[in-house]
């Protein structure tokens, strides 16, 4: 998700090196380093998602007709997923055995990262392996009856939650290009960013730094660098003095925002308040940009079209149904069964969202 915004200060001439009688970089520095002041503290809406149900007693059933969607947050625990269908959970079995397998194999209670219960239950702890999880279940239902068998899926998705930051662009005129000053204006304003957001547990990151030779309409070349750097907020939520409001990641992250945005704003500001010449190195008005960023990590992505019932979380990209042996994907999100070709029968596969 990406949203737009630009810088909102007016604009200033862009003016060439070659105009006399600039202030000094260090100077126009010294005024930056007035901005710093922490503005007024002003309420904002708080936004945040839910903690969502405790699912430590939570029991979630299987189906023959389709395998259940099961999302479980990266290196937490399992629901406890049964070896039954609704239909088997109310009847009574004699002499039954399970046998459940995973992505990687069978699975077995003495693996350290898996729970089976005698009964057949299964709980995954520090669950990390998305995939399909089939159970194997023969019963009988009297002792006189043959004996049945039944296979159950389940799609298991590891999630996490999103990173979110925003990413700045901002372009300054600027001394050539090789010029130590730049290196030391660089250095100067990231050290002024970064204390702008230091009391909300933010930090400051450079992207990217780039030296141009622009050519102005309707004039000559200018130098002018390139900033991008990205402003993410820290781990604040297990801080024993931190307020609710004040541990909300978005909340702060917003905060941030507000606070550098106003500082470009007001370089303007001095700058155009200023009898002196413009300085050699000074912001140029208007470009400041803006982004917001969810980024997910390698191999995970937010789909809706995949993941209808989390389309907020980071989820495996590549959907473990294409390489179950039983089940393959379908448009809109239904399920066929893969060994009765031409079968009219389809179904959406329940799921269960879990945090």
């Amino acid at each position: 998700m990406w949203r737009t915004e630009q810088g909102r200060a007016r604009s200033c001439s862009r003016e060439t090196a070659a105009t006399a009688g600039r202030l000094p970089a260090r100077r126009f520095l010294l005024l930056l380093l007035l901005l710093v002041l922490p503005p007024a503290v002003q309420s904002s809406k708080r936004f945040s998602r839910s903690a969502g149900p405790k699912h430590d007693n939570l029991k979630i059933v299987g189906s023959v007709v389709f395998p259940v969607k099961v999302y479980v947050k990266l290196n937490h625990n399992s629901p406890r997923i049964l070896c039954l269908t609704n239909r088997l959970r109310n009847l009574e079995l004699i002499d039954p055995i399970f046998q459940w397998t995973g992505p990687g194999g069978g699975l077995s209670s003495e693996n350290s990262s898996v729970k089976i219960s005698p009964s057949g239950t299964l709980i995954l702890r520090h669950f990390n392996q998305s995939g399909v999880y089939t159970c194997s279940i023969v019963y009988k239902l009297t002792a006189m009856q043959p004996v049945e068998h039944l296979i159950i899926k389940y799609l298991i998705y590891a999630y996490s939650d999103p990173k979110n930051y925003y990413e700045f662009t901002a372009r300054y005129h600027t001394a050539p290009c090789n010029s130590s000053e730049n290196t030391y204006f660089e250095k100067a304003l990231l050290q002024i960013l970064s204390n702008l957001v230091a009391e909300l547990s933010c930090e400051v990151t450079l992207i990217k730094s780039e030296c141009h030779h622009v050519k102005m309409q309707r004039g000559g070349l200018q130098n002018e660098n390139f900033f991008t750097f990205s402003v993410t907020s820290l781990d604040r939520e297990n801080h024993r003095l931190c307020q609710q409001r004040d541990c909300d990641a978005f909340y702060r992250l917003n905060k941030a925002k507000h606070h550098i945005e106003r500082f470009f704003k007001q370089q303007v500001e001095i700058i155009r308040k200023s009898s002196e010449p413009l300085p050699k190195i000074y912001y140029i008005d208007g470009t400041l940009h803006m982004v917001w960023v969810d980024r997910c990590s390698a191999g995970y992505g937010m789909n809706a079209q995949m993941h209808p019932e989390c389309p907020g979380c980071c989820a495996p990209s590549v959907c473990p149904c294409k390489v179950s042996l039983s089940w393959t994907t379908q448009e809109g999100g239904l399920w066929r069964d893969r060994h009765a070709p031409g079968s009219p029968h389809t179904a959406r596969c329940p799921s269960f969202h879990l945090r």
